[in-house]
């Protein structure tokens, strides 16, 4: 068996966010309708203006969040920790829990909870295990923020690329978005994907090795929510007239059989030669990063390529947004 996991399941809608951010788990961008975005969004437009213009924010003095990952990241990490110190907050951060705290001892992750709810205000957790999110806010007395369960979601990375798209065009509305690399553990593109099902006449083209391909619950559930889903095999088949191309690593975290991986990293590497020819002018090229080779560094220089750009200073406005609409403070 080449992937270490399967696919996973969809839960069912968790409570909806209707406008109210207070107080709320963010576990999943099934949580969001439009009215939620538009409000995180003009919020995200406000904390853009404030820091452009050098202004020091307080919205958090005497707030503490803790950042418990359990699996490595720099951008989602670093962001979260941006955003609380620039609105004036305090951070716990635990960069490996599983080698860094009790959880090595084997203290559970509902325990975990218990003792982080009583050090701080509100939660970010990335966990390796699908679903851990909701548990741990099952467990926890405090909002929980999911930065990331496996290879389930990562709704703040979607909210920061909805928020990109949205700036660059000016609408979410009758967007062709391709996604290639690896759909069936991107919790980034299935995140997205929720996200633009929100929206009318989206559509969605899925670029990937067939091992790789978009789960048959997935598939079916974006397109019972309106999507136009289109599977292609080879970059021939790429549409001429899409607006966003978000290119995905294929994560070697999840193979067992590591000859397998290799076979299957390089199938599908963003050039500057693929671009020119079959990108128009409009597109925008993104990823959630890292990158492993996927995306050649010729591709950088390209006014397209935004994710080293647009991405993560845009991560940072929403989750300065997030954060003070949960914990009260907009």
């Amino acid at each position: 068996m080449a992937i270490s996991v399967k696919a996973p399941q969809i839960n069912p809608d968790q409570t909806g966010i209707n406008g109210n951010f207070k107080g709320q788990d963010i576990l999943s961008l099934s949580q969001f309708d439009q009215r939620s975005l538009g409000i995180l969004f003009q919020h995200a437009d406000e904390m853009a203006k404030l820091r452009k213009k050098g202004t020091i924010l307080d919205l958090l003095k005497g707030n503490i969040v803790t950042l418990l990952f359990y699996e490595p990241s720099s951008r989602t990490f670093g962001s979260f920790s941006s955003s609380t110190l620039r609105l004036g907050g305090q951070t716990i951060p635990i960069h490996d829990a599983k080698t860094s705290s009790s959880v090595a001892k084997g203290e559970t992750l509902e325990d975990t909870m218990g003792v982080f709810q009583t050090y701080s205000d509100l939660i970010v957790l990335r966990h390796s295990e699908t679903g851990a999110a909701a548990n741990a806010a099952n467990a926890a007395n405090v909002p929980l923020i999911n930065a990331g369960d496996g290879i389930g979601e990562h709704p703040t990375q979607a909210l920061m690329d909805l928020y990109t798209i949205n700036n660059r065009f000016g609408t979410l509305d009758n967007l062709t978005v391709v996604f290639a690399g690896d759909m069936l553990n991107g919790r980034t593109v299935h995140s997205v994907l929720l996200g633009l099902s929100l929206f009318k006449n989206t559509t969605v083209y899925l670029l990937s090795p067939k091992i790789l391909r978009l789960s048959r619950q997935h598939f079916n559930l974006y397109k019972e929510r309106g999507v136009k889903m289109v599977e292609i095999e080879k970059e021939t088949d790429l549409p001429k007239d899409a607006h966003v191309w978000y290119w995905t690593r294929v994560q070697k975290e999840r193979f067992t059989d590591l000859n397998e991986y290799e076979r299957t990293k390089n199938s599908f590497i963003l050039t500057k030669k693929l671009v020119d020819t079959y990108g128009s002018d409009q597109l925008i090229l993104m990823h959630p990063l890292p990158r492993v080779g996927e995306i050649l560094t010729e591709v950088d220089s390209d006014s397209r390529a935004i994710y080293f750009r647009d991405e993560i200073e845009n991560g940072v406005y929403v989750r300065m947004a997030l954060l003070a609409l949960i914990l009260g403070k907009l």
